[in-house]
């Protein structure tokens, strides 16, 4: 195979993905924020009154929705990452979207051997990776996938794209 005619397969790969990982909303972690701020407000009214706990209330959401937003960017990164890697090797990726549902912070990686559920829990200090092919998944810290981002997308790569090619021809 000449070097044109992989640029020409690189360009056309590159094509089907747009480069973008769309944000994903999760209405179950804003939830449990916003429980857990009232909770915890709440135990201020007696000691420094409604004024007191509104405030903690408040302060308590922000820093809630925060930690959601920080982890939610953390595990897009991750997806992005994933799939900018597997596109660079030679797998085909045909668009990442989110989950309609609004209720988890996951993404649906679509390729010619499958769709890909990537996602996890989008709370900073905690946050999980956590990838799904097949009903096959795995979850990780999200920090340590990050940190070996290389090795669990070519690990990914070849189980998705390589095997499950061949696995799709042998059918």
């Amino acid at each position: 195979m000449t070097v044109e005619m992989q640029l020409e397969e690189s360009a056309e790969r590159a094509r089907d993905w747009s480069g973008t990982v769309p944000t994903a909303f999760d209405a179950r972690v804003i939830g449990l924020v916003l429980a857990t701020a009232a909770l915890a407000a709440s135990v201020n009214v007696p000691y420094g009154g409604v004024s007191m706990a509104a405030v903690a209330f408040a302060v308590l959401t922000a820093g809630g929705i925060g930690v959601h937003l920080l982890g939610e960017r953390k595990l897009r990164r991750l997806t992005h990452g994933l799939v900018e890697r597997w596109t660079a090797a030679g797998g085909t990726v045909e668009g990442v979207t989110r989950t309609g549902d609004g209720m988890r912070t996951e993404w649906i990686v679509h390729t010619p051997n499958g769709d890909v559920t990537v996602g996890g829990i989008p709370l900073v200090p905690m946050a999980r990776l956590s990838v799904e092919w097949q009903g096959v998944g795995d979850t990780m810290d999200a920090d340590e996938a990050a940190e070996n981002v290389d090795r669990l997308a070519a690990t990914l790569y070849e189980e998705i794209f390589e095997i499950g090619a061949s696995a799709e021809q042998t059918r």
